[in-house]
C-alpha cells in the first residue's frame, strides 16, 4: 500500500507546491487538511479544489472558526493569557485545533505522517509537532521547509515549470498568520528593532491617531465568557468578531515587542488583536470585581504558567490540564457587566455590575452607612506587623538597625 501523508494546507503557493514537492521526494500519496479558524479570504471549497488540482489525493476540510472560539480562545481569555504581558497568542492556541484536524484526516485516510510549512527556527514546528504525537504518537511529522528544502525561489520555479493553477508573483514581504483571534506579522523590515512598522503592515485596526467617535459597549459575561454585546445574545466566535470590528476602527490591540522564541532567539513580532485585547481587558476588570483576593493573586501565577505552556506548544499536556480545571473553578462567580468606551487605540474601563460581586459598597464607602468597624484596625495592625516588629528590634540590640541618614553632631 502507497504511504499517505496529510499536509496541513492553506491554500497558498508554498503549500499548493509542498504537495507535488512532497510526493516528489518521498513517493507519497498527499492528503491536504485545510481548516478555517477566522483567518479569512477564500472559501474553503475552492481551497479544496485547488489542492486537488495541485496533486493532492484528497482533500480534508473544516470550518473549525465555532470550535476553535469555544474551544481555545475562551480558555485563553478565562487565563487573562498575555504572553511577556503583551501577546495574546494568537498563533499559539489556533495550532492546537489544526492539529486535531489533521491528525483526523490522518487517521480518515490512513496517513503515517504528518506534514506542516513551518520552517526549523520558528515555534509553530515544536506546536504542530508535540501537539501531533500527544494526541497519536503513532504518527511521523515533517516539514517540506525544514526537512526537504523547499524554499520560496524554489516554489515559484516548481509552481511554474508544473503548470500549477496558483499565483506565482513575489509575496507579500512580511510573513503573516491570523485567525479570529488576531493578526501576527513578522520578517521583511520589521527584522531590524529600530524600524517603525509602517501603515502597510495593519490590516485588522485602523490608525489610532485618527480615531472614530468614542464607542461605548457594555460587554456581559457568565462564568468567564462573553454571552452578550450591548444587551444583544452572542456566540464567542460573534462576541470576538464584533469586537474586532469595533476595537479594530478604533486602533485598539497592536502590539511590537520583542519575542521570547522557544527555540532561544529572539523575534521582533508585530500583533493586532482588537476583539482579544478588547475582551481580555473586560474580563480581567470583572475578575476585580468577583475574585477572592488570595485566589486572584494565585491565578495571576497560573495563567502565566498556562501561557507559557500553551506558547511552547504543550496545549494537550497533562499539566495544561490540570491548569484548565483551576481556570475553570475560578470563573464560577466571573458574571455581569463591563462597559467600556473604545476610542483612539484604548478600551477604558468606565462601570461594572455583577450579583456575584465582593464588592460590597457598605464596606467600601467612607460616607453615611459605612459599616466597617474600623475600631479593629488597631489590633489587626499590632498583630500583622509583629513579626516585623519582632525583627527589628533583633537588629537594634546588635547595632543593625536601619539607618536614617547622619547621625546629628
Amino acid at each position: 500500500m502507497t504511504e499517505r501523508i496529510v499536509l496541513a494546507y492553506s491554500g497558498g503557493l508554498d503549500t499548493s507546491v509542498a504537495i507535488g514537492w512532497i510526493h516528489d521526494a518521498t513517493g507519497a500519496e498527499v492528503i491536504a487538511c485545510a481548516v478555517d479558524v477566522g483567518q479569512g479570504g477564500e472559501d474553503l471549497e475552492v481551497v479544496r479544489q485547488r489542492a486537488l488540482d495541485c496533486g493532492a489525493v484528497e482533500a480534508y476540510v473544516a470550518d473549525a472558526r465555532d470550535e476553535f472560539a469555544d474551544d481555545y480562545c475562551m480558555p485563553a481569555l478565562k487565563a487573562n493569557s498575555l504572553y511577556m504581558d503583551a501577546y495574546p497568542n494568537v498563533s499559539a492556541i489556533s495550532r492546537p485545533v489544526i492539529t486535531k484536524h489533521l491528525v483526523k484526516a490522518a487517521k480518515k485516510y490512513g496517513a503515517s505522517t504528518v506534514a506542516h510549512g513551518c520552517t526549523g527556527k520558528g515555534n509553530d514546528q515544536v506546536r504542530f509537532e508535540v501537539s501531533i504525537t500527544s494526541l497519536a504518537p503513532e504518527l511521523k511529522c515533517i516539514a517540506p521547509v525544514r526537512d526537504l528544502a523547499l524554499t520560496r525561489d524554489r516554489a515559484i520555479e516548481y509552481a511554474e515549470r508544473k503548470n500549477l493553477p496558483i499565483a506565482t508573483t513575489k509575496h507579500n514581504p512580511f510573513s503573516i498568520d491570523q485567525n479570529v483571534w488576531g493578526r501576527a506579522i513578522e520578517t521583511g523590515f520589521l527584522e531590524d528593532i529600530w524600524n517603525e512598522p509602517t501603515k502597510d503592515v495593519f490590516s485588522y485596526t485602523d490608525d489610532p491617531a485618527f480615531p472614530p467617535v468614542p464607542d461605548e459597549v457594555v460587554i456581559s459575561f457568565e462564568h468567564g465568557v462573553p454571552v452578550a454585546i450591548d444587551g444583544r445574545r452572542v456566540s464567542a466566535l460573534e462576541a470576538i468578531q464584533e469586537l474586532n470590528r469595533r476595537a479594530g476602527a478604533q486602533g485598539i490591540g497592536r502590539i511590537d515587542i520583542v519575542e521570547d522564541r522557544l527555540v532561544g532567539i529572539k523575534s521582533r513580532e508585530v500583533y493586532e488583536a482588537p476583539g482579544a485585547m478588547a475582551l481580555i481587558t473586560a474580563h480581567q476588570e470583572l475578575e476585580r470585581v468577583t475574585l477572592e483576593r488570595e485566589q486572584a493573586r494565585f491565578k495571576r501565577q497560573v495563567s502565566d504558567r498556562w501561557t507559557e505552556m500553551v506558547y511552547d506548544g504543550q496545549w494537550f499536556s497533562p499539566l495544561k490540564r490540570s491548569l484548565d480545571a483551576f481556570i475553570d473553578d475560578t470563573q464560577r462567580y466571573v458574571n455581569g457587566d463591563i462597559r467600556m468606551t473604545l476610542h483612539g487605540g484604548r478600551a477604558t474601563v468606565t462601570g461594572r455590575r455583577s450579583e456575584t460581586a465582593l464588592y460590597d459598597f457598605s464596606m467600601a464607602t467612607y460616607d453615611e452607612g459605612d459599616q466597617f468597624d474600623q475600631s479593629q484596625a488597631k489590633g489587626f495592625i499590632e498583630i500583622y506587623g509583629l513579626a516585623a516588629k519582632q525583627a527589628a528590634a533583633r537588629d537594634v540590640a546588635f547595632g543593625n538597625g536601619e539607618q536614617l541618614g547622619e547621625d546629628s553632631k
